[in-house]
């Protein structure tokens, strides 16, 4: 099912999305003081559920904010079992005000291919992996590249060391072939899509700097709602190959993954 009402469920209540409520008071509005996840259903189920979790309860830990595990899984269950068999994706919300939060959602329109520009962030430091509901930085990233005629961002820091897009992860065909992407010992998120990947293919990881990535032959960026998506152009220099090989390669890889795994779970 595509075409879907959106569902929330707020501390196990579930209506309509657009019904949805919280208390405005609450420091995750406030002062986006909070965690979260997106998940990707397919057909109502969710892929690589338990490492969403196990993820937004690190990034949890990590701002000091408790939950209730079991009760926010009791609910995603309730909540997936009303959607029904939806493609879409699931959002996942804790706030310092204590709510936990699951929404169905359509997954985003992404094209074929995508141009990205390089932008300069400094990192946090502290909030470095986490997915924190403070994501001005990162939104804003993407706002900066469309406005010079971009599709995405590609954050790097000031002495050039490639990152990471805003909301995914990338991955570029290197001048002699092979197929490299930022390491997590770099201030990156550690992208369960990124590890499907990693573990499947020759990945070479590591530090590099943004001319290494401009003189590629072929990129793409990966993330649960994109999956695979090739890259057209890094900071107006045009890549050759488009979709290119490895980028295709990533692709099948992706999606053998995701069956193996629905239909195991």
């Amino acid at each position: 099912m595509t075409g879907f009402e959106e569902l929330a469920s707020v501390d196990g209540t579930v209506t309509a999305t657009a019904e949805a409520t919280i208390g405005l008071k609450d420091d995750g509005l406030y002062r986006g003081d909070g965690a979260f996840e997106v998940i990707r259903l397919y057909l109502g189920q969710p892929f690589a559920l338990g490492e969403h979790v196990d993820r937004l309860s690190r990034s949890a830990a990590a701002i000091a904010l408790e939950f209730d595990r079991a009760a926010l899984e009791a609910e995603i269950a309730a909540l997936l079992e009303q959607a029904g068999a939806i493609d879409g994706q699931l959002r996942l919300i804790v706030t310092r005000g204590g709510r936990r939060i699951a929404a169905t959602e359509p997954v985003p329109a992404h094209a074929d291919s995508v141009r990205v520009v390089s932008v300069t962030y400094s990192t946090t430091g502290i909030l470095d992996r986490v997915k924190s509901l403070s994501y001005a930085a990162n939104m804003h990233a993407t706002r900066l590249a469309k406005a010079r005629d971009a599709d995405e961002a590609l954050l790097v820091l000031a002495d050039g060391t490639v990152l990471e897009p805003p909301t995914s992860t990338i991955f570029w065909a290197s001048a002699d072939g092979a197929l490299r992407t930022p390491s997590l010992d770099l201030p990156i998120l550690d992208s369960i899509t990124r590890d499907r990947l990693v573990a499947a293919l020759d990945v070479e990881e590591g530090s590099w700097a943004l001319d290494d990535l401009l003189a590629a032959s072929e990129a793409f960026l990966a993330s649960t709602t994109r999956e695979v998506q090739a890259v057209s152009a890094i900071d107006s220099v045009e890549l050759r190959s488009v979709p290119g090989p490895r980028t295709q390669e990533a692709q099948r890889t992706l999606a053998a993954a995701v069956a193996r795994e629905l239909e195991q779970s």
